[in-house]
């Protein structure tokens, strides 16, 4: 009988863990912190911190890499009279920009994330690289701005349970534009395409469920 027992009880384990990491796409909620680097703040760029929440979507290919799209509106603020270096005619300059933000991301975990599996090696925590693409449409004093964004940063996720993440992300985000703030060559000194830019960051912490089973073939899961 006990024999019976101890085998009921490993089977059961081996269910359980060939269940776990068994979906293939997360989504959920990020919210957080702005921070802006351009024309009238060049140094510190949580100087005048704003706020962004919006939503995020993940493909998990693998246990190490995933493909992510966010959807995040933000506000970045900047004041020039912080700043150590005088504008043309002693003028200064000030703004307050809602940002939309769309944008793709490639995610490379450090470690396998998961639970369960134990040959698999998988982590219930780990950091992860991200780089992506995207486009940001702002809003500035009545006038609009679109240009096109790099996201590059760092994250780090954590799994509560097999389904339920937790997730906190750093990125800088260098846009291929200078009018996100509203403002364009102060000095009157147009420089290239790729140096008269515009940055802003995102810091946020974000919630996700995961969904979409993994297709089986023959008991085996992918």
């Amino acid at each position: 009988m006990r024999r019976a027992i101890a085998i009921i009880a490993m089977l059961a384990a081996i269910a359980i863990n060939a269940m776990a990491q068994d979906y293939r796409f997360e989504i959920g909620a990020a919210l957080g912190t702005t921070g802006y680097l351009g024309d009238v703040n060049r140094g510190n760029f949580l100087r005048n911190p704003g706020v962004s929440g919006g939503g995020v979507f993940r493909f998990l290919k693998d246990y190490r890499w995933a493909f992510k799209g966010s959807l995040n509106v933000a506000t970045i603020s900047g004041d020039s009279k912080n700043e150590k270096a005088a504008f043309a005619g002693g003028n200064t300059y000030s703004f307050s920009s809602t940002l939309i933000d769309l944008g793709a991301q490639v995610e490379f975990n450090f470690f396998n994330f998961g639970i369960g599996s134990k040959y698999k090696n998988l982590k219930r925590l780990t950091p992860y690289l991200t780089l992506g693409l995207g486009g940001t449409m702002a809003s500035c004093s009545g006038s609009s701005a679109f240009a096109v964004n790099l996201p590059m940063g760092v994250g780090v996720k954590y799994k509560i349970k097999e389904r339920l993440n937790m997730g906190a992300e750093f990125t800088m985000r260098k846009c291929f534009g200078d009018k996100i703030d509203g403002l364009s060559d102060l000095n009157g000194l147009k420089s290239s395409f790729a140096k008269n830019t515009d940055w802003y960051s995102l810091i946020q912490v974000s919630v996700t469920w995961e969904f979409g089973k993994r297709c089986r073939v023959c008991h085996y899961v992918e």
